[in-house]
């Protein structure tokens, strides 16, 4: 009989992690989307514009984005264990009281769009830790080599958890109601959350201290970060990723549905496609921004693949609003896909370089993204009511060349000795 090798545990500690990380990505992802699967009928039922809908889908982004840098803050003092159960539970909680939004429920008492907002509002707030305290626990557990593969892989769930929730949700809903796929998201968070807080460790066994790059640099004030230039325009790109993004998870549905009137079956099918192709193609570029990274350094292998895939997004984007058909479809999937090729680089970047302060700093990052993605929603279908859906899509491609423009500008390149004095002296954070 012969006994695993200590390295063997490791692996298969590391695959857990990795495992469960993946499904708090997914979970939470169908947990964001369905309310826009949801979005057509509650229109219906309680006549809601189109325009107020998109403020109750901005609302998760809106608590969102206010809170990711306290919930970063909360992953470095807490632990990312801690963290994520806590977020997983207050996610289960908000996500099960949708139900009550509508009528009958709280719309009677404050209106169903003021209901839903607030709800939206909370699960945004108690999600808000979710990746940065990925990133935390990933930087403890991954060796740096494979940070851009494994933060891609982990983010990936968010597409296979969107591209589940068309089929799913209309599946459940067709049999019980809109708000039985709400109550069946909300058992399936908690009970992830609870194995979670079982099984999962902050730290490998034995492991005394926090495996991150530069160790020897002692732990800056987290306000330092905000004068990190790399930082902050990869932050601005992630937030023109974001935008670009958030129409495909709230908007696409609609489109094909209500423009392009293709019906509530080919809708969902088209969906899900969609975001297959994204979670395909998510691991494919942190992987070759690793390999990148091993050969050229990191201000070619981080900086390759996001100029490279927003500018195709950008360009499929373009492509696929003047097609028809299966072309269309086509072209707006890799065009997904592409943009989010960029997920992995940018947060194995953020990782690397913010030494003792991964959360906080992965918190500014993902910050970020919600504002662009907060505007997405709501400016979309105001560009489409006043010029048409194709100009509405078109924004959004001319957003994503604006962060190909922040990503070219940054340098991951050593500092010379003089640049970084000055550096600190511009910053004065002391």
């Amino acid at each position: 009989m012969h006994s695993r090798a200590p390295g063997a545990d490791l692996r298969i500690a590391q695959l857990l992690i990795i495992a469960l990380l993946f499904g708090f990505s997914m979970v939470s992802y169908f947990d964001r989307t369905i309310m826009s699967i949801a979005g057509p009928q509650l229109m219906l039922d309680f006549g809601v514009s189109p325009t107020a809908m998109g403020s109750v889908y901005s609302a998760f982004i809106l608590g969102y984005a206010l809170t990711m840098i306290p919930g970063g803050l909360l992953t470095d003092r807490l632990g990312p264990r801690r963290t994520l159960t806590l977020m997983g539970m207050g996610s289960a909680v908000f996500t099960g009281m949708t139900i009550v939004g509508g009528r009958p429920g709280l719309g009677v008492l404050i209106g169903v769009v003021p209901a839903l907002f607030a709800i939206r509002f909370g699960l945004g707030v108690v999600t808000a830790p979710l990746y940065p305290a990925a990133a935390r626990i990933g930087a403890h557990w991954i060796p740096v080599v494979r940070h851009g593969q494994v933060q891609g892989l982990i983010i990936a769930g968010s597409s296979f958890g969107a591209a589940i929730s068309p089929l799913l949700f209309t599946w459940i809903a067709a049999r019980f109601g809109w708000r039985a796929p709400f109550l069946v998201a909300a058992l399936a968070t908690a009970a992830l959350a609870a194995f979670w807080y079982l099984y999962a460790r902050d730290y490998p066994s034995g492991a005394d201290h926090v495996e991150v790059p530069d160790r020897a640099r002692p732990a800056q004030p987290w306000g330092a970060l905000f004068c990190d230039r790399n930082l902050l325009l990869i932050t601005y790109a992630y937030s023109a990723l974001g935008y670009f993004q958030y129409i495909f998870f709230y908007w696409m549905y609609y489109y094909f549905g209500q423009v392009l009137h293709l019906g509530e079956d080919a809708s969902a099918r088209y969906t899900t496609i969609l975001f297959l192709t994204e979670g395909s193609i998510m691991p494919l570029g942190g992987l070759v921004s690793d390999r990148l990274t091993r050969r050229y350094g990191p201000h070619v292998g981080r900086r390759v693949v996001p100029i490279a895939g927003l500018s195709l997004g950008a360009t499929l984007l373009y492509f696929g609003t003047v097609s028809v058909g299966v072309t269309a479809v086509a072209c707006f999937s890799l065009a997904f896909g592409f943009a989010a090729s960029c997920e992995g680089p940018f947060w194995a970047t953020v990782t690397e370089i913010a030494g003792e302060r991964v959360g906080s700093a992965s918190s500014i990052l993902n910050t970020g993204a919600q504002v662009g993605g907060f505007f997405a929603p709501i400016l979309t279908p105001l560009i489409a009511s006043r010029v048409g859906w194709s100009w509405g899509l078109y924004g959004g491609a001319l957003v994503a060349i604006s962060g190909v423009i922040a990503v070219y500008f940054v340098n991951l390149r050593p500092l010379a000795k003089d640049e970084s004095s000055v550096d600190r002296e511009f910053c004065d954070i002391r």
